[in-house]
């Protein structure tokens, strides 16, 4: 009995509560590489983020990309050297990119990797603004190396450094591009410093055609590995246009992802096509980079265009 009398009030059952989402496991492609937990990098790597994602939509084109760090960076705490960049050209509505790999023998080339981006990303909407039908790709390769190059001269403490000395510190591939989207359907633009990767994917068929020529395919003859990065830009430099049909995906990677894609005919080909059929969310786009599968552990980077259906109600 309560105090004053009377039964006691029945007990109230505790609100339902809704069971919480199942953590992601990471996706594993044939026989998984080791599972650890990822040190840090240097205490200067502090500006180049584990992972890192981003995603948005025009009213013509849809973009995603995902930047991971590879497993052998996470486990000698090394920061991620991959990295990308991407804006609209607001008066055009086209879509400019930028990926790059820095190259491991570099002694800051993840920051070399940013700054190339970064300094591609500024080149393409000023020509767009100059010229919306022209790009020089030349002058965005030249922009680029000129950035690298004034990095190290800072790190030098003004001296002027010679290309080596700026390839020691900052070297990193490079591809960069524009899609446009046009009533006849998008078109991409790319060019290419290294042996970073483009495709033109069609996920029903789980095709990937290169745009540039393959350093794994099954038609070369000899697989190389020497790659001549910035600061140096070759002459001539590698430009590619192709044309995006409804359905088909650009898509640009560092050969942390073209070296487990291969062809595209195997199970890295067919999971990404799978996930890739439409833009999924920036979110599971880094997850699914994230792979586990062994003997690839490099960091890998990956950007992808959709044109949008424009007839479809919004």
């Amino acid at each position: 009995m309560f105090p004053g009398g009377g039964d006691p009030a029945p007990a109230q059952a505790a609100p339902a509560v809704a069971p919480g989402p199942v953590p992601w496991q990471r996706v594993t492609v044939g026989t998984p590489g080791p599972e650890f937990e990822a040190r840090p990098p240097g205490q200067y790597g502090f500006d180049f983020p584990d992972t890192e994602c981003d995603g948005w939509s025009t009213d013509a084109l849809s973009l995603r990309f995902a930047s991971v760090r590879g497993a052998k960076h996470r486990y000698y705490r090394q920061p991620r050297q991959d990295a990308a960049r991407a804006a609209v050209h607001e008066p055009t509505g086209h879509v400019v990119f930028a990926v790059a790999d820095g190259v491991s023998s570099a002694a800051n080339s993840e920051l070399g990797a940013v700054e190339a981006c970064r300094a591609s990303i500024e080149m393409l909407l000023h020509q767009l603004s100059q010229d919306p039908d022209g790009l020089r790709f030349e002058e965005v390769a030249r922009h680029a190396a000129e950035r690298l190059r004034e990095l190290a001269q800072w790190r030098l403490n003004g001296k002027e450094p010679e290309p080596s000395e700026v390839a020691s510190l900052y070297a990193t591939t490079l591809v960069a591009g524009v899609v446009r989207a046009r009533p006849s359907g998008a078109v991409t633009e790319v060019c290419r410093i290294g042996d970073s990767g483009a495709w033109v994917l069609d996920p029903p068929g789980s095709r990937y055609q290169p745009l540039f020529g393959s350093k794994s395919g099954s038609h070369a003859l000899v697989v190389s590995n020497e790659v001549t990065p910035l600061p140096h830009v070759p002459d001539p430099l590698e430009v590619t246009t192709a044309r995006l049909d409804p359905g088909q995906v650009l898509l640009i990677g560092t050969d942390g992802f073209e070296d487990p894609l291969g062809d595209g005919d195997g199970q890295v080909g067919a999971l990404f096509a799978r996930h890739l059929a439409a833009p999924p969310l920036p979110l599971w786009l880094a997850h699914l980079l994230d792979f586990s599968r062994e003997t690839f552990d490099d960091d890998r980077t990956l950007l992808a265009v959709w044109p949008r259906d424009t007839a479809a109600p919004r």
